[in-house]
């Protein structure tokens, strides 16, 4: 995929060296944005193969809303290294994405809070109101973020429609190219799909923002620089299609999920910098 392509070009080329809380430099990009047309495909990358699979069971963990990672670890293990002994994770985006504290003043004064669930929200408001402005989901707490062992890394995004087409831009805080940006990509495109699905509405463009884009460069087993260069040496193939069942929802299970025409270059291992 071009768009991919061109942002590890960019910081390649242009990304400053300097040192990451992992104890592993990186080459460090500020302000990275790119674009892609999701009408024109599903955008799972092509010039490596990536983990479809456990892609979606992450964002169906998300959806959930749960704040363990017991039901998740059945099926990949991308969340083992920053949750606790017993598999309690201190920041869990769908915890925030379903149930973001509220605290809010009851008449007699008394402080209470209350839970937001920003998906249901944000598909409420399409339903009723599609030209809104304010379809924001956070999953930034600072009482937590102060405290967390990662803070959320794509930390808010915002949908908007634009004549019968849904587009979402999500902005991150901190965004590894190697690693996590083609994850963050297919997550987020399945996301405006299955939203779009729901409320009637075509898919649009899903814009992104990432403030720190950055590149392993080393030691040698996490330097990512050597496959990203051998990806910008394959030629990008066409996107693939993804097909979601025809349900409610909040009634969407894995296998309601079906990636067609999926034909990407062979894998590239890399390492990731915990």
């Amino acid at each position: 995929m071009k768009e991919y392509l061109d942002l590890v070009r960019l910081v390649l080329d242009h990304g400053i060296r300097k040192p990451s809380r992992t104890g592993i430099d990186t080459l460090s990009y500020f302000g990275a944005h790119y674009r892609v047309d999701l009408a024109k495909g599903f955008p799972l990358l092509t010039t490596k193969e990536v983990n479809f699979a456990a892609c979606l069971r992450e964002l169906l963990w998300y959806l959930s809303g749960e704040d363990h990672i017991r039901n998740l670890r059945q099926y990949t293990k991308i969340w083992d290294a920053w949750a606790d002994e017993h598999g309690n994770l201190d920041t869990a985006y769908g915890r925030y994405w379903r149930r973001f504290p509220h605290p809010y003043q009851d008449s007699d004064g008394t402080w209470k809070v209350r839970e937001v669930d920003q998906i249901q929200y944000v598909i409420d408001t399409l339903k009723k109101e599609p030209t809104s402005r304010r379809l924001v989901v956070t999953a930034w707490e600072p009482g937590n973020a102060e405290t967390s062992k990662l803070p959320p890394c794509h930390y808010s995004f915002v949908f908007n429609v634009q004549g019968d087409r849904l587009n979402c831009h999500l902005t991150q805080r901190s965004g590894d190219i190697a690693l996590g940006i083609p994850f963050n990509l297919a997550c987020y495109a399945t996301l405006t799909q299955m939203i779009a699905q729901e409320t009637g509405l075509g898919v649009g463009h899903f814009s992104h923002t990432i403030v720190d884009a950055h590149i392993y460069t080393g030691p040698p087993e996490y330097d990512h620089v050597p496959g990203l260069r051998e990806q910008l040496q394959r030629e990008p193939r066409p996107l693939p299609r993804l097909v979601i069942a025809k349900k409610p929802f909040h009634e969407l299970r894995f296998e309601d999920f079906r990636v067609e025409d999926y034909h990407p270059h062979p894998k590239i291992k890399f390492k990731v910098a915990v």
